[in-house]
């Protein structure tokens, strides 16, 4: 599995299939781009300027909201995941 170095998230996002009134399936590239998504892995967390680490708010299983345009996709085994900087987190969701 991928392991994220730093302060960086492993996400997988979450995304639904949108239908128009009329039940017209929408093309993925015409729908906005999911800002929700669920912890697959966690880095160790960011290093202060004092050397000292400073844990993750976020553990793996939170589902989290981010910015839209944040973090890099990768693919792994087939798995499309957004990989993003704990600072781009907006809130996790109970």
């Amino acid at each position: 599995m991928l392991k994220p170095l730093g302060d960086r998230v492993v996400l997988k996002a979450e995304t639904e299939e949108e239908k128009t009134v009329g039940g017209i399936v929408l093309a993925s590239n015409v729908k906005e781009k999911p800002t929700t998504g669920k912890v697959i892995a966690v880095g160790e967390g960011r290093t202060l300027d004092n050397g000292e680490k400073l844990a993750p708010a976020v553990k793996e299983g939170d589902r989290v909201l981010f910015d839209k345009y944040a973090g890099n996709e990768v693919e792994y085994n087939g798995e499309k995941y957004l990989v993003v900087h704990e600072k781009d987190l907006v809130a996790v969701i109970d």
